[in-house]
């Protein structure tokens, strides 16, 4: 022990630690006369200094012994100066690592163990650290002890309570991607980590972000690993420590007063944060003058980590940052005009200024220093003429969102001749609304304003500079009220003015500022009186002798009827307790019936306007307003002059506004109702009936509505099914609609017959029988019965006859579509229907009815008839009247004729087949036996027909009985067979390719059968290797167990077992003399409940879905799990499937087929598998 001032050996402590072991640690505590040691043997001491008379003595105590497990790491909680006096330095804390927990222990008042933390399983070369620091949390200053071995860092917030009692609480952990070797505070927030391959990461500890990487592998550290091998002292460690000793180096790393020391085998080494401004330094250094910025206003922020240099309170920490970052700014504005490039195009000067100029207004307004942007920096920039045109811009988009209210003067001016030369005149416009308006030339900008029609900004500068409203509204008067007096069309230029006119008198007598914002609470009365005044004067002030009266009020009623009533509308809104504004508003009412009553220059529509509005005031239960009810008589009869057909339907549309808005009261009700009907306007009376509740008479007005006629079936079904209607007012409508039934049939008969099956089904046979006209009565009934026009046939409850009746009509009117129509007609009689068909010489519907009666005979001859008719006419018509259109139509009949008989001859014995396709061939040969000039042009094509039929008879009737018909007729019986040549070598053509089919087909399945055998017999005959050298049971090496000599199993999934593992988990059993395994892991955990079934099912004797080679042979469960994988793998394609299916069928079959799987697409799986065509039949004896 030694005395470092004087340099004088104070004592020789020989008798510390037990001999033999080397000491890896010691330390003080807080109290000098009380240290800390920790030797080899994984013990820790403590050493306690006394003078007695003198003579300096040392007691040494054991406080851990290093059988109960091995400490490596010790530290003492050390308080600074301004902390001794905290409550817990009483306790003399010491923190404690061995190999597999952690310890916290107070030396005094006496030896207590205050916490146990097991680390749990870690790597056993990773390197246990401790480190205590002090640090606030939750207003509180307490220590806090950070341990960490291998990759997580835990942090334990250590606290006192009242009673004295040491409480350890878990914080956040940090987890790395890396082992650390050191942890070393060097403040509260901020730690220092040393990682296993020698890099420094300097990590914030409330964010855990890491902030900065160094390597220091230059430093060439010492490492303490003989000390931890105890090589001195003849390494009689143990094992687990000397291998902590790999990474240890406790005693080359110390920290004080913010820095860290590293010793190097040449030299000590100092790491230290840098301070705020050092930091900054360094960044401008690398020119790197945007991320200086954007890391002093962090500081500014109070966001920044790791700070070191900052003092005092946040105010003064702020202005000295804010002095930083002007003079950063300075420079970076007379470093961005240097570096400004001389020479090239102007877009790659004002690109350089772009990046630059944004970031330095930025700051500039982040730090509220106006004075800086627009004194320096602004008369900097203006040397460079492009670097003063960006700066203006850059200002633009902090002004539109309020950002820079107050700009200098000679800025604003500027900024207005900048936009002005740039032809971005919108731009500005939106600025100057924005602006502070004593920064403005009032004068220079209104001529501004005038000159380039930015009418928001002169309004905006009248109001707020000079707090005038009147003169905005005279200049944009002056401009619009010329034309519309003279009746011309307004330019968009002027509508666009009108529009803005409109919505300025609107934001004035609302209290609004316009564009945007509002008028001062002391001004809004002032201007909502002016603006009131100037709208209701008598003249203008430079009006002409001829104006008439009330010009303002007459142009805007001229601009826009409706918007300017809006606007007078949303006003009296607002005027509800005000006298004078009362007064207003009956005065401008007058003003207004007295220049749109008196004036014919208004169209109906804009009279109708201002009626409605005045409705709807008076309409109002506060109404204040006197209008003469006989000016809405006048302005009825305006509207209701049948003399006067223009503008018909506007007419109406204003007067049922006029009515809906409360007009309704103005008028007498019955003289209304006639006036309408004499004008025709049907939805006023419709608007009064329903008032009226006379909704039978509404049927009437849409009837003779010619616009809303269609909508009459809605508004009777409504009626009817609605409720809210009571049954008087329904039963009136029921009858209405019933009366004028034919009416609505002509007008829709599909409509007309939904509506008749819904509500008027009992009725339906006497509408029927009372209406005259027969083919509307035909398209009442395809409506109504017709199950394609979409009425639900259950609805009806009609006798038969009226659909004989209807099929009566639909031959006369419709007979093309007949047939389609009995498809689909479900209620019909067989025999009546077939005699009107027949009556009306309709054969192929005829046939139809005969063939769904079962009459399949008489089908084919209506049928046959029709065919034979039609061949006649071919074979009587010579070459030149012989029309193309006939031969498509014998092809057509002949078509349906076969499909016929294709259809029944199913059903049908040899004999009736035979009577069905004989005669048909007869009819097609029998024109061919006639011979002349007429028949070669058909001959061709009748040969080709005739080939059609007996292709496709031959699928029914025998060959041999085919050609022995055709040889017996006499047509082909005389002479050569050159004749029917082609209809023989047709049918040898089709046995042929049937044949050639056939035989591919059987080679194709051999092929497959031998593909799939050449593969199970593959991968049963290939060896297994096992995944492990263990038993999946057991988890014993199989080469290990020694006690047994047991069979060792392995399965084709690759799990390897001992046969004595799996018969004591039951997965063997002996079946006809052989022992069947089945692998345990695969089985019990995958399949779940499949083990115990598939062994029930072998117990049994049955081998389900296992594949058989013979009715001896039966697949194994290894096999079974082998064929299952290898089922997996080739799952591609459905041929293996086939080889389970092979050990179902007995020794008397070779194929059996599956029922399993419904997956599976091989033909051999599906037995309903059929080949698209149909072999000629063996012939019959």
């Amino acid at each position: 022990m030694w005395d470092l001032a004087s340099g004088k050996l104070l004592r020789s402590i020989t008798d510390a630690h037990p001999p033999g072991t080397a000491i890896l640690h010691i330390k003080f505590t807080d109290d000098p006369t009380l240290a800390i040691c920790n030797d080899s043997g994984g013990s820790v001491f403590e050493l306690s200094f006394k003078r007695v008379m003198g003579v300096r003595t040392c007691e040494s105590r054991c406080l851990f012994s290093g059988s109960k497990g091995e400490v490596c790491c010790i530290e003492p909680l050390h308080a600074k100066a301004d902390l001794r006096d905290h409550p817990i330095t009483q306790y003399s804390l010491l923190a404690m690592a061995s190999l597999t927990k952690i310890l916290v222990i107070g030396l005094k008042p006496s030896l207590k163990v205050w916490m146990t933390f097991p680390y749990g399983r870690m790597d056993p070369s990773s390197v246990p650290l401790l480190a205590w620091h002090f640090v606030a949390v939750q207003n509180s200053v307490n220590p806090m002890l950070a341990f960490c071995r291998g990759d997580v860092v835990y942090f334990l917030l250590v606290k006192r309570d009242d009673s004295g009692a040491i409480h350890v609480t878990k914080q956040r952990q940090l987890h790395l991607h890396y082992d650390l070797i050191n942890f070393t505070w060097i403040n509260s927030r901020t730690a220092v980590l040393l990682d296993s391959v020698e890099k420094l990461h300097v990590i914030d500890r409330q964010t855990q972000e890491e902030l900065e990487t160094i390597e220091i592998s230059e430093v060439q550290l010492v490492y303490n690993s003989s000390h931890f091998k105890s090589l001195a002292t003849g390494g009689n460690v143990s094992e687990a420590l000397a291998l902590v000793g790999e990474k240890a180096c406790y005693q080359s790393i110390s920290s004080c007063g913010g820095q860290v020391f590293y010793l190097g085998t040449k030299s000590v080494h100092v790491m230290t944060l840098r301070s705020w401004r050092e930091r900054v330094d360094h960044l401008l250094k690398q020119e790197r003058l945007t991320d200086a910025l954007a890391l002093a206003w962090s500081f500014y922020e109070g966001k920044a980590k790791a700070v070191v240099g900052l003092t005092g309170d946040t105010s003064k920490r702020k202005a000295v940052i804010a002095d930083r970052m002007v003079e950063i700014l300075l420079h970076y504005t007379d470093r961005t005009l240097k570096k400004c490039p001389d020479q090239g195009k102007i877009q790659i000067m004002e690109q350089h200024f772009q990046d630059v100029v944004p970031v330095i207004v930025d700051y500039c307004l982040l730090l509220q220093r106006m004075d800086l942007l627009f004194n320096q920096i602004y008369d900097k920039m203006s040397e460079n003429s492009v670097a003063k045109g960006i700066f203006l811009e850059c200002l633009e988009p902090y002004i539109l969102s309020d950002k820079l209210m107050g700009i200098t003067a000679q800025v604003m001016k500027d900024l207005l001749l900048h936009f002005q030369d740039k032809n971005r005149l919108e731009n500005l416009e939106a600025c100057i609304v924005h602006m502070d308006i004593t920064s403005l030339d009032i004068q220079q900008v209104v001529l501004l304003c005038w000159e380039n029609r930015l009418y928001d900004a002169m309004i905006y500068v009248y109001n707020s500079g000079m707090n005038d409203f009147i003169s905005p509204m005279e200049k944009l008067f002056k401009v619009i009220a010329p034309p519309l007096n003279a009746g011309k069309s307004l330019t968009d230029e002027q509508v666009v003015m009108g529009n803005k006119l409109l919505v300025y008198i609107s934001c004035c007598l609302a209290g609004r500022a316009y564009p945007l914002g509002d008028i001062p609470e002391d001004l809004v009365p002032l201007v909502k009186n002016q603006v009131f005044e100037f709208l209701i004067r008598l003249h203008s002030a430079e009006g002409s002798v001829d104006e008439e009266v009330y010009p303002y009020v007459r142009t805007l009623l001229h601009f826009d009827t409706r918007e300017f009533l809006n606007v007078l509308a949303l006003t009296f809104e607002d005027f509800k307790n005000d006298k004078q504004a009362v007064e207003y508003q009956q005065r401008i009412v007058d003003i207004l019936l007295k220049v749109m009553v008196e004036n014919s220059d208004f169209t109906p529509s804009q009279v109708g306007c201002l009626f409605t509005f005045l409705a709807r005031q008076l309409a109002k239960p506060n109404n204040t307003l006197f209008v003469n009810r006989t000016l809405f008589d006048q302005v009825l009869e305006f509207l209701c002059s049948p003399d006067d057909d223009s503008r018909h339907s506007e007419r109406q549309q204003v007067l049922l506004e006029l009515l809906q808005a409360g007009g309704i009261v103005q008028f007498e009700e019955s003289r209304l109702i006639q006036m309408a009907e004499k004008a025709e306007f049907y939805q006023i009376c419709e608007f009064m009936y329903e008032r009226q509740l006379r909704y039978d008479k509404i049927i009437g007005c849409y009837l003779r509505d010619p616009l809303r006629k269609e909508e009459v079936f809605n508004y009777i079904h409504n009626i009817l099914s609605m409720p809210g209607y009571s049954a008087e007012e329904k039963q009136l409508v029921w009858q209405k609609a019933l009366d004028h039934i034919e009416e609505l049939l002509v007008l829709s008969p599909g409509k007309a017959a939904e509506l008749a099956a819904i509500h008027f089904s009992e009725q339906l046979e006497s509408i029927i029988s009372n209406l005259q006209d027969q083919f509307l009565l035909f398209q009442f009934l395809r409506s109504l019965l017709d199950p394609r026009e979409g009425i639900n046939q259950d609805l009806l409850h009609l006798p038969p006859c009226i659909t004989e009746q209807f099929i009566e009509l639909l031959c006369q009117y419709s007979p093309d579509q007949v047939l389609e129509t009995l498809k689909v007609l479900e209620y019909c009689r067989l025999e009546e229907t077939i005699q009107i068909t027949q009556k009306h010489q309709l054969h192929e519907a005829s046939s139809y009815l005969l063939e769904k009666k079962g009459d399949i005979h008489g089908a084919f001859l209506v049928m046959l008839e029709r065919l034979q008719s039609k061949l006649l006419v071919l074979t009587q018509d010579d070459e030149s009247s012989a029309e193309p259109s006939l031969l498509e139509n014998i092809e057509d009949t002949l078509m349906k004729t076969i499909a016929l008989c294709q259809r029944n001859s199913h059903s049908l014995d040899q004999q009736q087949r035979e009577a069905l396709w004989f005669p048909l061939l007869e009819a097609m040969m029998s024109p061919q036996k006639s011979s002349g000039s007429s028949l070669c042009p058909h001959s061709e094509s009748l040969k080709s027909l005739t080939m059609q039929v007996l292709n496709n008879m031959a699928a029914f009737i025998a060959l041999p009985s085919i050609l022995q018909r055709i040889l017996q007729d006499p047509v082909y019986g005389k002479g050569k067979l050159g004749e029917i040549q082609g209809l023989v070598l047709g049918m040898l053509d089709t046995f042929n390719y049937e044949q050639t089919l056939l035989e591919t087909t059987t080679s194709l399945l051999n092929h497959d059968l031998h593909w799939s055998l050449c593969n199970l017999r593959a991968s049963v005959t290939r060896g297994l290797t096992p995944k492990q050298d263990y038993c999946c049971i057991c988890l014993q090496q199989y080469k290990r167990r020694q006690e047994t000599a047991g069979e060792i199993i392995v399965f084709s999934c690759g799990h390897l077992y001992h046969s004595l593992c799996l018969l004591s988990k039951e997965c063997g059993v002996v079946t006809k003399g052989l022992m069947r395994w089945m692998c345990y892991k695969c089985n019990s955990s995958n399949k779940g409940g499949k083990l115990s079934e598939n062994f029930s099912e072998l117990k049994k004797g049955t081998a389900a879905s296992l594949a058989q080679m013979s009715s001896e042979s039966v697949l194994d469960p290894q096999q079974i799990q082998a064929f299952d994988q290898l089922c997996r793998l080739n799952r591609g394609t459905s041929r293996l499937a086939l080889l389970t299916e092979l050990a179902r069928g007995d020794k008397h079959g070779l194929l059996s087929v599956s029922h399993g799987d419904p997956t599976t697409s091989s033909v051999f799986q599906n037995e309903n598998f059929q080949l698209h065509l149909t072999p000629p039949p063996l012939a019959e004896e």
